[in-house]
């Protein structure tokens, strides 16, 4: 039973992957604007930031992998649905093929391709003086922990490619996510922020998550930081996996 699905889903990841390689922009774009925001907020405001580090960019970092990964989830939200506008999601429906084998190609392109935007950013990072401690076993924490980050995102991005009724609404879906990270530990310590902001920003995924990051490049104790931002992330993907099945049944049936 799980065997067609994980080949039919090989299948479907390839020619996503074919896409994706043909219009490499996509990861190009999906890059570029993390790196310009790490440029404008290490050299236009980072010498007015009081962030408790010496190293603007080392604390900057994590929350930019973060919007690294939320922008590029909207193109997932983009194929999905041009698949199924175009009727090509149909055609695959008719097909003897496992039927969320489709889905989850899509899923799986958006981690290869996420992953690979997250390098770029950590390559630009390094280049703008971006130093770090982290051993081997952190920093496949770090890629363990933006992998789970991503698959939850592009779940979410599934609901939104099979129900969206136009390319500016499926397009759109994402800025929420974008914008979440500025009202959390990812650009400023929330120390300094009003009372019910500061809350909001102590208690939503993005803190625990940039925190755990944070200090895994820094070496320091983790804690139960780690275990948070993996319980958030793993939360995340149970309940937009949940959802998006749901949707799918729905719209196939």
């Amino acid at each position: 039973m799980l065997t067609p699905v994980i080949g039919d889903s090989g299948v479907m990841l390839k020619r996503s992957l074919r896409h994706i390689a043909r219009s490499p922009d996509t990861i190009i774009t999906t890059a570029l604007t993390p790196i310009a925001m790490l440029l404008l907020f290490v050299y236009v405001f980072g010498a007015a930031i009081q962030a408790g580090s010496d190293n603007y960019v080392n604390y900057l970092l994590p929350g930019i992998l973060l919007i690294t990964v939320a922008s590029g989830i909207s193109y997932t939200a983009y194929r999905l649905f041009l698949d199924v506008s175009g009727g090509i999601f149909a055609r695959f429906q008719t097909m003897p093929i496992a039927r969320s084998s489709v889905l989850w190609g899509h899923v799986l392109t958006s981690l290869v391709a996420n992953l690979i935007s997250v390098a770029l950013v950590v390559l630009a990072a390094l280049l703008m003086g971006f130093r770090t401690s982290a051993s081997v076993l952190n920093w496949l924490t770090v890629i363990g922990i933006l992998a789970l980050f991503t698959l939850a995102l592009a779940w979410v991005a599934v609901i939104a490619g099979l129900t969206a009724t136009s390319v500016d609404g499926v397009s759109g879906f994402s800025f929420p996510l974008i914008f979440l990270p500025f009202i959390s530990s990812a650009f400023v310590p929330t120390e300094g922020m009003p009372g019910p902001v500061r809350w909001f920003a102590e208690h939503q995924p993005v803190t625990s998550i940039v925190d755990a990051i944070r200090d895994l490049f820094a070496q320091r104790d983790v804690g139960d930081e780690l275990i948070l931002a993996f319980a958030w992330c793993a939360g995340l993907l149970v309940l937009a996996y949940g959802l998006a099945m749901r949707v799918y049944r729905r719209k196939i049936a």
